[in-house]
């Protein structure tokens, strides 16, 4: 995280502070918000996990976004332009602020030193909400299983400055993430760590080559 914005303290002060930001708190697995219907609403993550999930036609889900604490989301990074609803489903509990553009753009009923803060700071939350997409697209882009699988793994070692690390996400999850069918992606996994390329124990992958 490039931001030193710290969001439990900033949660914590605001509470009886700030006029026209809200706090709520979700339960595992209920819906925190859809992109259909809050278009100038904007949410911060102030603790727990998240995702944003989008189903097709035939029931099929898949996981557009994980979104951790300090993760800046809304329907404003993500237009709508068609009847396909879009929702953000905690993944645990979590605690969530969210505000609108007019309540960072006008100033409180009161004089709040925090609200000012959360102005100061968007610009870091966006900056590393356009790299996580980018980061998302890049995945996207491989055209097989493997290579997005090495792609994927690849980002985590990065991010750790690690070569063993643990998959932050279930291997369902990690399918639905990546666009592509759970079964085959396990017998790529299995394939990757017969060539010598991972070491896979669990969630935890060890990566030991960077052959093809």
């Amino acid at each position: 995280m490039c931001c030193d914005f710290n969001i439990k303290e900033f949660t914590k002060q605001l509470q009886n502070s700030c006029t026209k930001i809200q706090i709520k708190k979700v339960e595992k697995n209920n819906t925190i918000t859809t992109y259909i219907k809050n278009r100038n609403q904007i949410y911060i993550l102030a603790s727990g996990k998240a995702d944003l999930i989008k189903y097709d036609v035939n029931g099929n889900k898949t996981i557009i976004e994980t979104l951790n604490e300090n993760d800046i989301f809304g329907e404003v990074f993500f237009p709508i332009t068609s009847n396909n609803e879009l929702f953000v489903v905690a993944k645990e509990n979590c605690e969530v602020i969210s505000f609108t553009f007019d309540d960072i753009i006008k100033k409180c009923n009161r004089t709040c030193k925090f609200h000012e803060t959360l102005k100061t700071s968007l610009l870091n939350l966006i900056i590393n909400k356009i790299v996580t997409q980018n980061i998302r697209i890049e995945l996207l882009t491989k055209r097989s299983i493997r290579e997005k699988l090495k792609s994927y793994f690849s980002s985590l070692s990065n991010n750790f400055s690690i070569t063993t690390f643990s998959i932050p996400i279930s291997y369902t999850d990690l399918a639905d993430y990546l666009s592509i069918d759970r079964s085959a992606m396990m017998r790529e996994l299995k394939a990757l760590q017969d060539d010598n390329i991972i070491l896979r124990k669990g969630n935890k992958i060890t990566l030991k080559s960077k052959k093809s």
